[in-house]
C-alpha cells in the first residue's frame, strides 16, 4: 500500500523530514516507518511525492481493542503531540483509527497527520482525543468495560454529551473527567459542534498547550480497569482435561501448527491465548480473538510482561463479528475481509456455537472457510462434560451433533488432512485444509 503527498501538504511534509521529529518517532518505534518512491504517470497533478510505508500485519479497530489497548494508544497519542511540540509542529488528528499494534506495541501509522503549529493556536485534535480516546476509556472503567464496543457505533468516538450521560454522577468531582467530558460536553451543547474560525478562538501558549497533555495524561493514567471475575476467566481449570490430557492437547496442537508452517494464525475463541502462544513460541504472526473483554485484557497483560512481540488479542464475537462500518460500509473492513489467515485455531469453540447458539455445522464450515486457508478445530462430543452442562438447561435438538456429522458436514468445504484423538479425553482435534 502506498501514499500520495499532495503538494499542498509539501511544506508541512518538509517539515516533518526535516526538524528531526521523523527520526525521533521512528527511533521511538512511535510511528510506522517509510520509504519514498517516485511518482507513477497517471496518478494525478498536484502529488509531488509518494510514500510506501511498513505494513502492519493485522488491522484492528477500537472496538475490538481492551481497556489497556486503548489506553496505551491514548498515552502514545499524547506522547506524540507532546514531541510534535518540541519540533514546532502540531498533530491535527488524534483520530484512534490512526493507532495501530506493531510488534506488540501501539504505533502511528498517519504519517501525515503533523502539520506546523502556529504561534497561539489551540490543539484542533483536542475534541477528537477526548471522543476517541478519553471517553471510551472513562466508559470503561467507570461504568463497564463492555461499553467500549460503543466505539463500533461512533466511529468519530462517543459524543462527550453521551459520554457525560453514560458516567456515574461521582465522576463530576474528579478533575480531569469534569474538565475534559462534562465540561468540555456543556461548551458544546452551548456553542454547537460547528468548529469555530481560527480568529475566532481563543489564544493558547505552548505552555499551556502542554498543561492540557499533562492533565489528559493524568487523566488516562488514573483510570484502571481490574478484570476479575471473567465468563470464562477460569475455562482452563474448570475443563474436565487432566494435567496429562491438557499437555497431549498442547502437543498436538503445536505439531499441527508446524505442519501448516503458517505465516499468519488466527486463534478464534482463544480465552487468554494459552493456546495462541503455541504459535507465538514458532515466531508466527497470531491474532488472538475471544469475546470476553476481560479475557482479552488479560491476554494483553500477558503479552506485554513477556514482551511478545507477534501476538495481537482482539475482541471478537463470532456471532456477532465486526461489520463493515463508515462510507458504503468499507472505511471499515469486516473481519473475514482482512484474511484470509493463513491458519485458523478453533479451540473448545465450536459445541458453544452449535449448541448455546444453535449455529447449524454447515453454516459455521461455510464461515471459518472464509477465514483462513487451514483450520484446526477441536470437536467436544455429547459425552464430554462441557456438552453435558450446556445441555442441561435446554433440549437437545441436536442429532447430527456428532464426530461422523461434524465430518459430514465440513467437508463441502474442507479437505480432512488428520485427525487424531486427545489422550486422556474424548474430544478430537482435526486439521483441514479449504477446497478451492
Amino acid at each position: 500500500m502506498q501514499r500520495a503527498v499532495h503538494e499542498s501538504y509539501r511544506s508541512n511534509y518538509e517539515l516533518l523530514m526535516s526538524s528531526g521529529l521523523y527520526e525521533k518517532l521512528i527511533g521511538k518505534g512511535w510511528l510506522v516507518s517509510h520509504e519514498e518512491t517516485s511518482v507513477p504517470e497517471g496518478l494525478g497533478e498536484g502529488i509531488f511525492v509518494v510514500l510506501k510505508p511498513e505494513q502492519v500485519p493485522m488491522i484492528s479497530y477500537p472496538y475490538e481493542w481492551c481497556f489497556s489497548q486503548l489506553k496505551d494508544a491514548a498515552q502514545l497519542t499524547l506522547a506524540v503531540q507532546e514531541l510534535a511540540l518540541m519540533h514546532g509542529m502540531t498533530l491535527k488528528d488524534a483520530n484512534a483509527y490512526n493507532m495501530q499494534f506493531l510488534r506488540g506495541q501501539p504505533v502511528l501509522i498517519d504519517t501525515l497527520s503533523f502539520e506546523k503549529r502556529e504561534e497561539g493556536e489551540p490543539w484542533v485534535a483536542y475534541r477528537q482525543f477526548c471522543q476517541h480516546a478519553l471517553a471510551p476509556l472513562a466508559v470503561m472503567a467507570r461504568t463497564h468495560v463492555s461499553l467500549g464496543r460503543l466505539s463500533r457505533e461512533f466511529l468519530d468516538g462517543i459524543p462527550l454529551e453521551v459520554a457525560a450521560k453514560i458516567l456515574p454522577w461521582g465522576t463530576r468531582f474528579n478533575l480531569g473527567l469534569f474538565t475534559h467530558i462534562h465540561l468540555h460536553a456543556r461548551q458544546q451543547r452551548r456553542h454547537g459542534m460547528q468548529p469555530e474560525s481560527r480568529a475566532a478562538k481563543p489564544k493558547i501558549s505552548e505552555l499551556g498547550m502542554r498543561g492540557i497533555i499533562d492533565s489528559l495524561r493524568s487523566t488516562v493514567r488514573k483510570l484502571e480497569y481490574r478484570p476479575d471475575n471473567t465468563e470464562w476467566g477460569d475455562y482452563y481449570e474448570n475443563t474436565n482435561y487432566t494435567d496429562d490430557a491438557f499437555a497431549a492437547k498442547s502437543r498436538l496442537v503445536s505439531t499441527m501448527i508446524k505442519a501448516v508452517a503458517p505465516d499468519l494464525v488466527w486463534d478464534v475463541g482463544a480465552n487468554e491465548g494459552v493456546f495462541s502462544r503455541l504459535a507465538v513460541e514458532q515466531g508466527i504472526e497470531t491474532v488472538s480473538f475471544d469475546i470476553d473483554p476481560a479475557a482479552v485484557e488479560k491476554n494483553y497483560r500477558h503479552m506485554k510482561a513477556k514482551k511478545e512481540t507477534t501476538l495481537l488479542p482482539l475482541v471478537l464475537d463470532v456471532t456477532n463479528p465486526s461489520p463493515g462500518l463508515g462510507w458504503a460500509g468499507e472505511e471499515r473492513s469486516t473481519i473475514e475481509s482482512r484474511g484470509p489467515a493463513d491458519l485458523v485455531m478453533a479451540l473448545a469453540l465450536v459445541h458453544h456455537l452449535a449448541i448455546s447458539n444453535n449455529v447449524p455445522l454447515s453454516m459455521l464450515a461455510d464461515y471459518f472457510a472464509k477465514l483462513g486457508r487451514n483450520l484446526m478445530v477441536e470437536f467436544v462430543p455429547k459425552s464430554d462434560s462441557q456438552v453435558v452442562h450446556l445441555l442441561r438447561s435446554r433440549q437437545d435438538i441436536f442429532p447430527d451433533y456428532h464426530l461422523a456429522g461434524f465430518e459430514a458436514a465440513f467437508a463441502a468445504k474442507f479437505e480432512l488432512i488428520e485427525k487424531v484423538a486427545v489422550t486422556g479425553s474424548d474430544r478430537t482435534i482435526l486439521r483441514f485444509k479449504t477446497r478451492s
